[in-house]
């Protein structure tokens, strides 16, 4: 039975709109993840998967320890749930609200890390907290600078990039007696978040393909001279890197304690182009085809799940199955019809179903309020995503 089918099969007792996770391919994209790591735990970016279940699912497999979630009331949440013990917060908060209710929680305080990287993070903590012990984690910024700064290849995030920045932070942070400072994070986005392989665009390849050997290597050097001077200062629990793209590479940095990834776990599009792995689509959508309107369109209900990022092609979902569809230039995905062209179309009816791979892992889930797990061409559960549960964190 093809991919289709067996997905057709499997949710034939259900309405379409809908979004399904291919529980085999999940588990091997988590197997994959873990053997790239060799040995070092991955720590899971929930806003990636943005499902309790599917967290629970993949924190019971070897090779995954943690949850880097992306606000502070969705860490509180999931220590509620006592999803996890230990939940650094990738982000910097200013919600002055949920930085009090961390410090009154003695459980949650306890599992919980902060990220900071300025002085006015420590400020807020320490106010908001009323005097209550919180951890925090130093963001170093990874981005690589080369020709002397004047060019940047990365994503604009913390503003610490040298050994003496963030040493300079931390001496701040240790004189303080309500941080306490357990954790170092550096996300290269140059790496992990870029595909080194384009499709149709060789030249393209070549240059990211060598700015990101450059860059892996100032990086491994810097991110170890940061952290020997900060564990100088204190006792760290863990040094962060990575993400799905550079685990195998983050990996073997001495430095570096754990790795993060998410995205790897639903192979959103956005992962297919990289030459160190490949991983099996795992989350999808399905929509209806509603309407006929001629020879070669076939249109289905909504669609329009754009992904966060730079406005270009890349953002729209992905007709997937059947093969051989592609967007009208004139509409791309829609709130509420998608056309969709191609001779696939006259193969389609009034209520067959198209899959679609989203651009982006977990933002997703903020479309639906459940994904149907299946196995195989069977559907095995249902289970809610945060949205489902009334988690709206952002």
């Amino acid at each position: 039975m093809n991919l289709r089918d067996r997905y057709d099969a499997a949710t034939a007792g259900l309405e379409a709109p809908l979004a399904v996770v291919d529980l085999d391919a999940f588990r091997s994209n988590a197997a994959g993840l873990a053997r790239r790591a060799a040995g070092k735990p991955i720590r899971v970016a929930s806003k990636s998967v943005r499902c309790r279940a599917l967290l629970d699912e993949v924190l019971a497999m070897d090779g995954f320890a943690g949850i880097m979630a992306f606000t502070l009331p969705e860490a509180l949440w999931l220590a509620r749930h006592e999803t996890s013990d230990d939940i650094l917060v990738a982000y910097p908060t200013a919600d002055r609200t949920a930085i009090a209710a961390l410090a009154a929680d003695e459980r949650a305080a306890a599992a919980v890390t902060l990220m900071v990287d300025s002085d006015a993070h420590l400020d807020l903590i320490e106010e908001a907290a009323g005097g209550r012990p919180v951890r925090v984690c130093v963001d170093i910024d990874a981005s690589y600078r080369p020709l002397g700064g004047r060019l940047r290849f990365g994503a604009r995030r913390s503003p610490l990039h040298s050994p003496e920045q963030v040493r300079g932070l931390a001496e701040r942070i240790v004189k303080r007696p309500g941080l306490r400072l357990v954790g170092l994070m550096a996300y290269e986005a140059q790496i992990a978040g870029v595909g080194d392989r384009p499709p149709g665009r060789p030249a393209r390849a070549r240059a990211i393909q060598a700015m990101q050997r450059r860059s892996r290597l100032e990086l491994a050097i810097r991110r170890s001279k940061i952290v020997k001077a900060v564990r100088e200062l204190a006792d760290l629990e863990f040094v962060n890197g990575g993400g799905t793209g550079s685990v195998e590479t983050t990996a073997r940095e001495k430095a570096v304690t754990e790795i993060a990834a998410g995205s790897g776990l639903y192979q959103p599009h956005l992962f297919d182009h990289y030459s160190n792995f490949s991983g099996r689509p795992a989350a999808l959508f399905a929509l209806p085809v509603v309407r006929r309107p001629g020879p070669g369109v076939a249109t289905c209900l909504g669609g329009g799940y754009l992904a966060s990022g730079p406005g270009d092609a890349m953002r729209l979902p992905q007709p997937y199955l059947p093969s051989g569809l592609s967007f009208d230039p004139d509409e791309g995905a829609g709130e509420v019809q998608t056309p969709l062209l191609g001779p696939a179309a006259d193969r389609l009816r009034v209520g067959d179903r198209v899959w679609f791979r989203h651009t982006k892992a977990g933002e997703l889930c903020e479309r639906f309020a459940e994904l149907h797990v299946i196995d195989g061409d069977r559907l095995v559960r249902t289970v809610p995503t945060y949205r489902g549960e009334g988690g709206t964190f952002l």
